[in-house]
Protein backbone atom coordinates (compact mmCIF):
# COMPACT_ATOMS: atom_id res chain seq x y z
CA UNK A 1 0.00 0.00 0.00
CA UNK A 2 1.49 3.33 -1.01
CA UNK A 3 1.37 6.19 1.43
CA UNK A 4 -0.25 9.48 0.39
CA UNK A 5 2.33 11.72 -1.26
CA UNK A 6 3.58 14.63 0.86
CA UNK A 7 5.20 17.02 -1.64
CA UNK A 8 6.85 19.37 0.85
CA UNK A 9 8.11 19.80 4.38
CA UNK A 10 5.07 21.96 5.14
CA UNK A 11 2.70 19.23 3.92
CA UNK A 12 4.49 16.75 6.17
CA UNK A 13 4.22 19.05 9.20
CA UNK A 14 0.49 19.49 8.48
CA UNK A 15 0.10 15.68 8.36
CA UNK A 16 2.03 15.34 11.65
CA UNK A 17 -0.27 17.93 13.27
CA UNK A 18 -3.29 15.87 12.12
CA UNK A 19 -1.84 12.71 13.69
CA UNK A 20 -1.16 14.66 16.90
CA UNK A 21 -4.77 15.89 16.92
CA UNK A 22 -6.02 12.29 16.49
CA UNK A 23 -4.08 11.17 19.58
CA UNK A 24 -4.48 14.36 21.65
CA UNK A 25 -0.77 15.20 21.57
CA UNK A 26 0.84 18.60 21.96
CA UNK A 27 2.99 19.71 19.00
CA UNK A 28 5.97 22.08 18.88
CA UNK A 29 7.47 22.95 15.49
CA UNK A 30 10.73 24.72 14.71
CA UNK A 31 11.24 25.70 11.07
CA UNK A 32 14.59 26.30 9.39
CA UNK A 33 14.22 27.90 5.98
CA UNK A 34 17.07 28.68 3.62
CA UNK A 35 20.26 26.90 2.59
CA UNK A 36 22.16 28.68 5.35
CA UNK A 37 19.78 27.31 8.01
CA UNK A 38 19.17 23.69 7.05
CA UNK A 39 21.36 20.96 8.52
CA UNK A 40 22.35 19.15 5.32
CA UNK A 41 23.48 22.23 3.39
CA UNK A 42 27.06 22.32 4.61
CA UNK A 43 28.30 22.74 1.04
CA UNK A 44 26.42 26.02 0.63
CA UNK A 45 28.39 29.21 0.36
CA UNK A 46 28.51 31.41 3.43
CA UNK A 47 25.30 33.43 3.75
CA UNK A 48 23.71 31.60 0.80
CA UNK A 49 19.95 31.28 1.27
CA UNK A 50 18.92 29.55 -1.95
CA UNK A 51 20.06 26.22 -3.33
CA UNK A 52 22.00 26.34 -6.61
CA UNK A 53 18.74 25.58 -8.47
CA UNK A 54 17.10 28.66 -6.95
CA UNK A 55 14.84 26.80 -4.53
CA UNK A 56 14.42 27.70 -0.87
CA UNK A 57 15.00 24.56 1.27
CA UNK A 58 12.73 24.07 4.28
CA UNK A 59 13.51 21.79 7.21
CA UNK A 60 11.34 21.30 10.30
CA UNK A 61 11.93 19.84 13.74
CA UNK A 62 8.73 18.58 15.39
CA UNK A 63 8.35 17.54 19.01
CA UNK A 64 5.28 15.56 20.04
CA UNK A 65 4.18 15.69 23.67
CA UNK A 66 3.07 12.67 25.64
CA UNK A 67 4.39 9.16 25.87
CA UNK A 68 6.42 7.88 24.16
CA UNK A 69 8.80 10.78 23.62
CA UNK A 70 8.87 11.36 19.84
CA UNK A 71 10.64 13.91 17.66
CA UNK A 72 10.63 14.20 13.88
CA UNK A 73 13.17 16.08 11.80
CA UNK A 74 11.82 16.58 8.27
CA UNK A 75 14.42 17.26 5.59
CA UNK A 76 13.94 18.95 2.19
CA UNK A 77 15.35 15.81 0.50
CA UNK A 78 12.08 13.84 0.96
CA UNK A 79 13.06 11.97 4.12
CA UNK A 80 12.87 12.32 7.88
CA UNK A 81 14.65 11.23 11.03
CA UNK A 82 12.21 10.01 13.68
CA UNK A 83 13.38 9.47 17.25
CA UNK A 84 11.24 7.36 19.60
CA UNK A 85 12.33 7.22 23.25
CA UNK A 86 15.88 8.10 22.18
CA UNK A 87 16.04 5.47 19.42
CA UNK A 88 16.74 7.05 16.03
CA UNK A 89 15.11 5.88 12.81
CA UNK A 90 17.03 7.62 10.02
CA UNK A 91 15.98 7.93 6.39
CA UNK A 92 12.25 7.32 6.87
CA UNK A 93 10.56 8.39 3.61
CA UNK A 94 8.63 11.62 4.15
CA UNK A 95 5.43 10.00 2.82
CA UNK A 96 5.65 7.27 5.51
CA UNK A 97 5.95 9.67 8.49
CA UNK A 98 2.21 9.88 9.36
CA UNK A 99 1.77 6.09 9.18
CA UNK A 100 4.91 5.61 11.31
CA UNK A 101 3.55 7.98 13.98
CA UNK A 102 0.12 6.32 13.94
CA UNK A 103 1.79 2.96 14.52
CA UNK A 104 3.83 4.31 17.44
CA UNK A 105 0.91 6.08 19.14
CA UNK A 106 -1.68 3.49 18.11
CA UNK A 107 0.05 0.65 19.94
CA UNK A 108 1.55 -1.27 17.01
CA UNK A 109 5.15 -0.37 17.85
CA UNK A 110 6.80 -2.82 20.20
CA UNK A 111 10.08 -3.99 21.63
CA UNK A 112 11.32 -7.44 20.76
CA UNK A 113 14.11 -9.25 22.59
CA UNK A 114 16.52 -11.82 21.23
CA UNK A 115 18.58 -14.35 23.14
CA UNK A 116 21.26 -14.79 20.49
CA UNK A 117 22.71 -12.45 19.73
CA UNK A 118 21.30 -10.83 22.84
CA UNK A 119 19.60 -7.50 22.44
CA UNK A 120 16.41 -5.49 22.24
CA UNK A 121 14.89 -4.09 19.03
CA UNK A 122 12.31 -1.34 18.70
CA UNK A 123 9.98 -2.47 15.91
CA UNK A 124 7.53 -0.15 14.13
CA UNK A 125 5.29 -1.86 11.56
CA UNK A 126 3.46 0.42 9.13
CA UNK A 127 0.78 -0.38 6.53
CA UNK A 128 2.07 -1.73 3.25
CA UNK A 129 4.29 -4.48 4.66
CA UNK A 130 6.93 -2.01 5.83
CA UNK A 131 8.61 -2.52 9.17
CA UNK A 132 11.26 -0.31 10.72
CA UNK A 133 13.63 -1.91 13.25
CA UNK A 134 16.35 -0.32 15.30
CA UNK A 135 18.60 -1.79 17.96
CA UNK A 136 18.08 -0.48 21.49
CA UNK A 137 21.65 0.07 22.75
CA UNK A 138 22.57 -1.13 26.21
CA UNK A 139 20.34 -3.16 28.46
CA UNK A 140 18.09 -0.43 29.86
CA UNK A 141 14.61 0.03 28.44
CA UNK A 142 12.47 3.07 29.16
CA UNK A 143 9.14 2.66 30.99
CA UNK A 144 7.26 2.96 27.67
CA UNK A 145 9.51 0.32 26.08
CA UNK A 146 9.01 -2.05 29.02
CA UNK A 147 5.22 -1.75 28.62
CA UNK A 148 5.53 -2.66 24.94
CA UNK A 149 7.78 -5.75 25.10
CA UNK A 150 6.51 -8.74 23.10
Amino acid sequence: MAHPHLPSTEATVTAIREVAREFGLEVTVTDDIGADRTSRRTASDAFAVLDPDGSLPHEAFVELGGSPVVTVQVFPEDDARITVEGIEFADVPRDAVPAFLRSVHGGLAHVKGRFFPPGWWLVVPVPGDETYRELVPGASLTAWMNRNVR
